[in-house]
C-alpha cells in the first residue's frame, strides 16, 4: 500500500475512534462509510495486520449502529475473501436475519465450524440462509437436517453443492415419507446411496415416482424394477403380520384341497371389499404367486387383473368386480369399463397364461442373479398381447 492510501487509512481510523468517543452517531455512520468504503476498495492490497486495524473498529461501530446500517455493512462485506473476520463472524450471529443472511449466504471467511455452530444456535431463518451456499459439506448439512424445518431441508437438497452424509440421507428419507414435493427433490440427486434411494421408492407415491421417470427416462425401468422389489418384500411383512390373510389362506387351501374352490370363491370377496381373501383365492385358483396378484390388486393399471382373470379361467362379471375393488383407487368410468371388457374379450386364456408364465420366469431369472441384476419390469410381459396395451386408460381415472 502506497504512503498516500497508509496516511488516508490512519486519519480515518483516528477520525473514527474519536467519533465513537463523542457518541455522535450521524457523525458515526458517515466515517464508517467512509472505512467501508476504503477496505472495500483495497482490501486485496492489506497486510494482515491492517485487516485486523478494519477488523477491530468495524466490529467495535457494528455493536453501535441500527440494524440497517449494520444491514448494508453487512451487504459490503459478504462476497469479500479478505473480509475482517471477526466482524463477518459477528454479522453472521446476528438475531437480525437482514443483517446475518448477507455473510451466511455469500462469506468466504465462515469456516465449517462457524456454520456448524451458527445452524446449532440460531434461528429457521438463519439455517435457510446457510442452505444457500454455493457448497455445503456433509458436516453442515448434518446439522441443517437435524435442526431444520421442512423449509430449510427442502433448500439444502435443492443445492447441488451440498453434499450429504448417509446418515443425512436416512434421516431425509424419513421427513419425505409424508412429502412428495421433498421425495422427488431427493430421488433427483444423482449422489443419493442405493439403499436410500430404495428407501425412498418403499414410500413414494405413485405420482413422485412417475416425475422421477419423466426426468430420467434411462431410469424409468430401474426405477420400475425396485419399486416392485420393495412391494414385493413389504407384502410378505405385511402377509406374516396379518391375521386375516392366515384365515383366509387356512380357509382357501381347505377348499383346494377338497376341489371345492372355484370362481365364486374370488368373486363373492372382489364384491365385499375383502382384498386378503380375493387375493388368496385367486392366487390359489391360478396358481399364480401371491405377489404378483397382490401388486395386481393394488395397481391403477387394468392389464394385469384383466390377464390373471381370464388365465384363472374366470369369467368378465369376476374380472369388473375385481376391477372394482376399491384397494386401487381406479374410480372406472362406464367407459374405462366398455375399453376393459373389449380388451378381455379379446385375451384368450392361453394367451393370458403364457403371459403369467412369462413373468413368472422372469423374475426367477432376477432372483437367481441376485439383486444387482436389472430386470424387466412385470409390465413388459404384457407385449405378448400388444392389444392389451390399449386398455391401459382403464386405471387412469381418478377416484
Amino acid at each position: 500500500m502506497c504512503k498516500n492510501d497508509t496516511s488516508r487509512h490512519g486519519s480515518l481510523l483516528d477520525e473514527l475512534e474519536a467519533t465513537l468517543a463523542c457518541g455522535n452517531v450521524q457523525r458515526r455512520l458517515k466515517i464508517l462509510q467512509r472505512v467501508t468504503d476504503l477496505f472495500v476498495a483495497g482490501s486485496r492490497r492489506y497486510s494482515d495486520a491492517e485487516i485486523a486495524v478494519f477488523d477491530d473498529v468495524l466490529t467495535r461501530i457494528a455493536a453501535e449502529i441500527e440494524t440497517e446500517a449494520r444491514a448494508r455493512l453487512s451487504r459490503s462485506m459478504a462476497a469479500l475473501p479478505d473480509a475482517p473476520p471477526r466482524l463477518i463472524r459477528r454479522l453472521a450471529f446476528d438475531d437480525a436475519i437482514v443483517v446475518a443472511a448477507p455473510v451466511l449466504v455469500s462469506s468466504p471467511q465462515l469456516s465449517d465450524a462457524d456454520l456448524i455452530e451458527n445452524a446449532s444456535t440460531k434461528s429457521q431463518d438463519h439455517l435457510y440462509a446457510i442452505a444457500k451456499r454455493l457448497k455445503l459439506s456433509e458436516a453442515v448439512t448434518d446439522v441443517l437436517i437435524v435442526r431444520g424445518d421442512r423449509r430449510v431441508v427442502r433448500r439444502a437438497v435443492r443445492n447441488d453443492g451440498a453434499r450429504f452424509s448417509l446418515a443425512g440421507y436416512r434421516q431425509m428419507v424419513k421427513c419425505a415419507r409424508d412429502d412428495s414435493k421433498l421425495a422427488f427433490t431427493i430421488g433427483r440427486r444423482s449422489d443419493i446411496p442405493r439403499q436410500c434411494f430404495l428407501k425412498l421408492l418403499e414410500t413414494a407415491s405413485a405420482s413422485v415416482r412417475e416425475k422421477l421417470e419423466a426426468i430420467n427416462p434411462k431410469a424409468a425401468r430401474a426405477i420400475r424394477d425396485t419399486v416392485a422389489d420393495v412391494a414385493s418384500a413389504m407384502q410378505r411383512e405385511a402377509r406374516e403380520a396379518s391375521r386375516s390373510h392366515a384365515g383366509a389362506v387356512r380357509n382357501a387351501r381347505h377348499r383346494f384341497q377338497a376341489h371345492e374352490l372355484s370362481e365364486a370363491h374370488v368373486h363373492a370377496p372382489a364384491r365385499s371389499q375383502q382384498f386378503e381373501k380375493t387375493a388368496v383365492a385367486l392366487s390359489m385358483l391360478g396358481p399364480f404367486p401371491i405377489d404378483l396378484v397382490e401388486r395386481a390388486l393394488i395397481d391403477k393399471g387394468a392389464e394385469m387383473v384383466l390377464i390373471l382373470v381370464r388365465a384363472a379361467g374366470c369369467s368378465w362379471t369376476t374380472a369388473k368386480a375385481t376391477l372394482m375393488m376399491h384397494a386401487a383407487g381406479r374410480g372406472l368410468s362406464q367407459q374405462n369399463l366398455e375399453a376393459a371388457f373389449t380388451a378381455f374379450q379379446r385375451l384368450s386364456s392361453a394367451t393370458a397364461r403364457r403371459v403369467v408364465k412369462f413373468y413368472e420366469r422372469r423374475n426367477k431369472r432376477a432372483v437367481d442373479a441376485g439383486p444387482a441384476c436389472a430386470t424387466a419390469p412385470a409390465s413388459a410381459a404384457l407385449d405378448v398381447e400388444p392389444s392389451l396395451r390399449r386398455s391401459q386408460s382403464c386405471g387412469s381415472a381418478s377416484r
